[in-house]
């Protein structure tokens, strides 16, 4: 009997490794540009008295985290998940076991889409294996509402105003997604959004205004300085929903 218990346990202890390897494994499927990670590092020094921010979404939202730290500075205790978040699927996979942890958060702004809407072919040399001509769509467009009909619902239970910031801009020639899916997909995610009335912070007008100036061409990535627009729109953002 001693020995089928030790066995047991063993199974699962076993199991729960190989679980949290298959999670790790996931979130490095999301590709985050090296210019962008220190991203994942910071988080501001946490001050008595003031809310707590929390910042949820893609590589795009690594790269404006460390500016939007600075700029809230004073006003605002801000953090990220420490990861990229990928698509729908890794957020249900992932947000209420281990983003947001145990901090009462006052402010949740958050974002999924652009990983959604990219299609991989195991057999593609692009980084990401990105393959909009052979390979499959991550997340169609009704299993992307009901994904983040779900998301929704899990981040209200956290009693945090919530915004979500739609996806921004895909540009012509991009390897793994199709120009104009990102309006397809924003589209949904705006009705979602609009059924539960959480306000859109629009970060697709902002990065389509950038004309390609901020991005190598066929990138979704931004530079510093776009980062640095999107991140003072964010910010823009959370100090109006604070204010409230």
């Amino acid at each position: 009997m001693k020995s089928s218990s030790r066995c047991s346990s063993s199974l699962v202890l076993v199991f729960a490794m190989f679980s949290a390897l298959s999670l790790m494994g996931a979130e490095k499927e999301f590709f985050t540009p090296k210019q962008d990670q220190d991203g994942l590092k910071p988080n501001a020094d946490v001050r008595e008295g003031l809310p707590n921010v929390l910042i949820v979404g893609d590589s795009i939202s690594i790269g404006y985290t460390p500016p939007v730290i600075e700029m809230l500075k004073g006003v605002a205790n801000v953090q990220r998940v420490k990861a990229n978040c990928g698509d729908t699927k890794a957020g249900l996979a992932n947000l209420k076991s281990r983003w947001l942890g145990t901090t009462k958060w006052d402010v949740i702004h958050f974002n999924w889409g652009l990983h959604d809407l990219c299609y991989r072919n195991p057999e593609s040399k692009e980084q990401g294996h990105r393959d909009k001509v052979k390979g499959t769509l991550s997340v169609p467009l009704d299993e992307y509402e009901k994904n983040l009909e779900t998301l929704v619902q899990q981040l209200q239970a956290t009693g945090a105003k919530l915004i979500f910031a739609s996806t921004t801009i895909v540009p012509e020639n991009e390897a793994g997604r199709f120009v104009g899916d990102d309006i397809k997909y924003n589209a949904v995610a705006a009705r979602v959004m609009q059924k539960h009335g959480i306000p859109i912070n629009d970060l697709h007008a902002l990065s389509a205004s950038f004309g390609g100036k901020h991005s190598q061409p066929g990138n979704v990535h931004f530079d510093k300085e776009g980062s640095a627009k999107l991140a003072a729109q964010v910010v823009a953002s959370i100090k109006e929903v604070i204010a409230k």
